[in-house]
């Protein structure tokens, strides 16, 4: 699967300026924004014209349907990432977003954004009454800001060419239109080209829930990601149809796609993961807890130890294993740099103080490695692929180094089984790369033999 990232604004390679990027969902067919809330308010709001719509479960099904309202999303300059949904048919194909951008919590605060930058804004759309609120409580949050007009999305959407002539009298430099999916987002294809606004935003329900129509779910249900759950016990005669059925053919949808685009060796990879895994977590439990119980009576601190690493395509994780320090290792770590008896990016140190005595044990014989078979997973990681680096290791790494990005990091891989930490960082960087231009099932099970031989013999584990 070929992933490509770009800088939506120009259509050209992603820029360290900025680091707004795009990322394609095989699963979806889409190209959706892939950046967090910041960045992406950033560039919307920079010079030029542009169109943007929301992209949730409900839009993808009433695009499988309808083919203009489908053309008119294609033909949109940006799609963001809205909902639960859009998240995890990412993940069927190994993509993760940076963030669910949906219209509730990113338009105000685009919209103080934009008041900062002195930009004005008009609002279309809404029952009538609507648009009026929804200004009312704007101004009250962000007095600075400009409510260039205000129209209703039913008699007040009669007419079109009028529509057109009010907001550009106005001088809006922001149009929000929320007539729901799919009329908003037909409205912006047709019409946004005869606006002077430079964005024009199909925002469905924002402008209900800034007036005041509809009520939001608890901080704690979003948190959750079960902000859907909240609006169909609100509305369960309207919204049934949309969030039980609609979010289950979604799915389906989308995991044919995601299956369909997904090379044999992936899913059979993603099979076998899953499998040993499982398998592994099951009979492995009484050394879990014998493991954990040694740690926690030999020092202070949780058993479990949570560390951030960079997976595939540079996506950040939070890797699990059991604990093999002291506490305040991380904090130390600065001392002891120069004791490394590994040359290049990667520390290693046979004589590592900050090691207790049951981490020196459970690090010989790799039960310290054992808790990733949860992040196996969850996806985050193989059973089998190259070593997860540390954001500094990544930081430093040579231009062909990021080859090694290219496939999920893993449990056990080549360098593992031949040697691990007496292997030199340039020699791993060969290895990794070999293993990624040429993976196979095959491969995979020929190292999980072989790990069984190096964990026996404890070499280079310390």
């Amino acid at each position: 699967m070929q992933h490509t990232k770009f800088d939506f604004l120009a259509a050209t390679p992603m820029t360290p300026r900025t680091g707004t990027k795009t990322t394609f969902l095989p699963a979806l067919d889409l190209t959706l924004v892939d950046a967090d809330q910041g960045t992406a308010i950033d560039a919307l709001l920079a010079p030029g014209r542009r169109t943007a719509f929301f992209m949730n479960a409900h839009c993808c099904n009433v695009m499988a349907r309808d083919r203009k309202y489908a053309d008119a999303v294609r033909r949109a300059d940006v799609l963001l990432p809205d909902g639960i949904g859009v998240k995890l048919a990412g993940k069927m194909t190994g993509d993760t977003l940076a963030a669910n951008l949906n219209g509730t919590d990113l338009i105000p605060l685009l919209l103080a954004q934009a008041a900062d930058m002195g930009k004005s804004v008009y609002l279309f759309g809404g029952t009538p009454g609507t648009a009026e609120a929804a200004a009312a409580t704007l101004t009250t949050t962000m007095p600075h800001l400009k409510i260039a007009g205000t129209r209703d999305g039913f008699v007040g959407a009669l007419d079109p060419h009028l529509v057109v002539a009010d907001i550009n009298a106005s001088g809006a430099d922001i149009v929000i239109v929320a007539m729901g999916v799919p009329m908003q987002e037909m409205w912006i294809d047709r019409y946004a080209k005869q606006l002077d606004a430079s964005l024009c935003l199909g925002v469905g329900a924002a402008l209900d829930f800034l007036a005041g129509n509809v009520k939001r779910a608890p901080k704690l249900v979003r948190r959750a990601k079960m902000e859907w759950v909240w609006r169909l016990a609100m509305e369960p005669k309207r919204l049934a149809k949309r969030y039980l059925i609609g979010n289950v053919t979604f799915l389906a949808r989308a995991a044919t796609k995601a299956v369909a685009q997904t090379p044999k060796h992936h899913i059979a990879a993603r099979m076998m993961d899953v499998s040993i895994s499982t398998l592994a977590l099951i009979s492995l439990a009484p050394v879990f807890a014998a493991t954990a119980i040694a740690i926690r009576m030999e020092t202070k601190g949780p058993a479990l130890f949570r560390q951030t690493r960079i997976g595939k395509n540079g996506e950040r994780f939070s890797m699990l294993k059991f604990r093999s320090m002291y506490q305040d290792a991380e904090a130390r770590q600065a001392e002891i740099l120069a004791g490394s008896d590994r040359e290049g990016v990667c520390f290693k140190s046979k004589n590592d103080p900050r090691i207790t005595r049951v981490g020196r044990f459970i690090r010989r014989s790799s039960i310290d490695e054992l808790p990733q078979l949860i992040n196996v997973l969850r996806g985050e990681m193989s059973i089998v692929g190259p070593r997860p680096a540390l954001p500094r290791e990544v930081a430093q790494y040579p231009a062909r180094a990021f080859g090694r990005l290219a496939v999920k990091p893993g449990i056990t891989g080549i360098w593992q089984v031949s040697g691990r930490a007496n292997i030199s960082f340039d020699k791993m960087i060969e290895m990794d790369l070999a293993y990624a231009s040429s993976r196979t099932i095959l491969l995979d099970m020929l190292v999980i033999l072989m790990t069984f031989r190096a964990v026996a013999s404890g070499r280079g584990a310390y």
